[in-house]
Formats: structure tokens, C-alpha cells, sequence
């Protein structure tokens, strides 16, 4: 009997558009013959079961079910592919944790963790995965621009703490940017992370759990048209994305182990994209995205092609890793 599959996608964040994409790309690529798939749409006033001619069924929240033709479905599990709350946040995962619901992405506890880049660098740091140095502000606080300025240096990076796809990141180039910078981020999010600029090649390494083995899919080299790599140069084609990496074969051994040591150290399972900037050499880590862009153009399916995988087996090991 086929399973029936509840690709989730939306969200409650500025990553909405950027969500449906992903989710309409495993929407067309998972094995049709093989589950009945369901787009589930998130939005703050419902949650709603979109049909194929755009009828909306909304989802009894109660038991996470829909109904058709007097049928009630359930779900054998969810495809997770909210970027942002509440799917990378831990609470969707939280939620179907309490119904006892499989979904592929990591548990809410490492969702969590790791959507808050503060907690995140903080978990990672004692297990001498290098990053770089950082200084954090909360809204409210008085904020003292000279010591920022003494801790991290100039130019530095100041972003909101919870937020993905390069919402609320500003580069401060000098001493006058740094607190229009933080007002700025602080539309997005009430926590601030400041971060040390890292001059160097800039990498997206993909890994998962593929066919029951922690697996590195690729590393892709960032170039960016732009500052650094913003919402444009992610979303815009304002970058180019150079798969391999161009690494020498101690650099892409180096951080291939540390990627792998980040994943595990964070106890994931499911999809990760993990960002990386060689400085001095050495890979320091950035950021962590669990819950990464599925679409054609995106980093980690280019890297899964690349490697010989198919979307569908992707997405579909996905399911299979998921249901175990």
C-alpha cells in the first residue's frame, strides 16, 4: 500500500516564496507511483492541503489530518521544506513529535539549536570547530560600537540571530556603519550576532544520510558578484556556483571531516547545508542550514547530480531514511 506523504512548505517567515519552490520541486520529483503526495501549505491564519486544481482543504490541526470525499487522511510522514519557522525553528518538528509523525528533517531539539546562530557556535566551539569571532547584542541593550569594534574588528559582519536566505545581514565597513547596521538587522530579528570578517574562499558542503550512511554530497565554491553572498547573489544570479569546489586535496579532505564532525557533533539527521570560509587555509565554520533550498538551482541538489543522484532518489532516500 503506498504511503501517504505530506510535503510541507510555506512558513510563517520572509523564506515563504523560497519554501513553496522547494516544496513543489519534491512535490514533482518524489515517486508518484510509489506514495500519494500531499502539498501542505503553512501560513499564519491555516494550514491547508492544496490540490492539484488549487482547492484548499484545510488540516485539522488537532490530529494533523485532511479530508477528502468524507475520508479522513493520515499521514505516514512529512516532508519538511519550511526554510524558517516554524519548520527549521524545532516547533513543526516538535509538533508532529507529539503525533508520533515522521518528518526527514533533524529533531526540534537540533532544529533549535542550530536556527539560532548564537547557540549554534556555542555548541560547536568546544569541539574545536574554528569559527570566527563574534560579539552579541540583544534589543534594549546599551550598545558600546568602540567595543564591538575592539572584539571583532573592522570590517565585520552583523546579522539577526534566527533568520535564514541572508535576511538581516549587513556588512559594516567602518566604524559609522556599525550601529545603522544593527538597526537594520534588528527589523528582522531582536537578537544580533557580530561577526569577524573572514577573508577567504567562501564553500557550501552538502551532507545527509544517504542509504544509511552519513554522507558528503559536495562542496561548492561561492563567488559572488556582490559584497558577499546575499539574498541577490543566492536568489538573483548574482554569484556563480562552482561545483567542485576548486580546493587542493588537503583543503577539501579538511573540510569534508570538519562537515561531517559539525553534523554529527549536532546529533542531525536529514538534509544539511553547512557554509564554510577558508581563512588562513583553514575552513571556519558560518552557518548551518537545515533545511536547505531544494530547487534545480540550488546548492545541495546541484551537489547530489553532480555526484550521480537523482532528485528522486534524493528525495526519495529521504522518505525511506525518514521512515526508519
Amino acid at each position: 500500500m503506498k504511503k501517504n506523504i505530506a510535503i510541507a512548505m510555506g512558513g510563517y517567515s520572509q523564506e515563504y516564496p523560497i519554501s513553496i519552490k522547494s516544496g513543489n520541486i519534491v512535490y514533482q520529483h518524489l515517486p508518484s507511483d510509489k506514495y500519494n503526495l500531499y502539498k501542505i501549505v503553512f501560513e499564519a491564519a491555516q494550514w491547508y492541503w492544496l490540490k492539484d486544481n488549487d482547492e484548499k482543504v484545510i488540516v485539522d490541526k488537532s490530529n494533523f489530518t485532511v479530508a477528502d470525499d468524507k475520508e479522513i487522511i493520515k499521514f505516514d510522514a512529512v516532508f519538511n521544506t519550511i526554510h524558517g519557522t516554524p519548520g527549521e525553528d524545532g516547533l513543526l518538528q516538535a509538533y508532529l513529535d507529539l503525533l508520533n509523525v515522521p518528518q526527514t528533517s533533524c529533531g526540534f531539539y537540533q532544529s533549535a539549536v542550530t536556527f539560532n546562530k548564537r547557540d549554534c557556535i556555542s555548541v560547536l566551539q568546544p569541539y574545536q570547530i574554528p569559527t570566527a569571532k563574534n560579539y552579541f547584542v540583544n534589543k534594549g541593550d546599551v550598545i558600546d560600537a568602540e567595543a564591538i569594534v575592539n572584539t571583532v574588528s573592522l570590517p565585520c559582519f552583523v546579522k539577526a540571530n534566527r533568520s535564514g536566505s541572508s535576511f538581516g545581514v549587513v556588512k559594516a565597513h567602518k566604524f559609522e556603519d556599525v550601529l545603522p547596521a544593527i538597526e537594520e538587522a534588528f527589523q528582522v530579528d531582536d537578537q544580533i550576532i557580530i561577526e569577524s570578517f573572514l577573508s577567504g574562499t567562501e564553500i557550501s558542503v552538502g551532507v545527509g544520510i544517504y542509504k544509511g550512511t552519513e554522507t558528503v554530497f559536495g562542496i561548492t565554491e561561492i563567488v559572488s558578484e556582490n559584497d558577499f553572498f546575499d539574498f541577490q547573489a543566492k536568489y538573483e544570479g548574482k554569484s556563480e556556483e562552482i561545483t567542485p569546489a576548486r580546493l587542493t586535496a588537503e583543503q577539501n579532505a579538511d573540510v569534508e571531516a570538519l562537515a561531517l564532525k559539525a553534523y554529527k557533533v549536532l546529533d542531525m539527521k536529514g538534509f544539511a547545508r553547512i557554509d564554510f570560509i577558508f581563512n588562513d587555509g583553514k575552513p571556519h565554520f558560518v552557518e548551518i542550514n537545515t533545511n536547505p533550498g531544494l530547487s534545480e538551482a540550488s546548492i545541495l541538489p546541484q551537489q547530489a547530480v553532480h555526484k550521480g543522484i537523482s532528485l528522486a532518489e534524493l528525495f526519495d532516500n529521504e522518505i525511506e531514511e525518514c521512515l526508519k
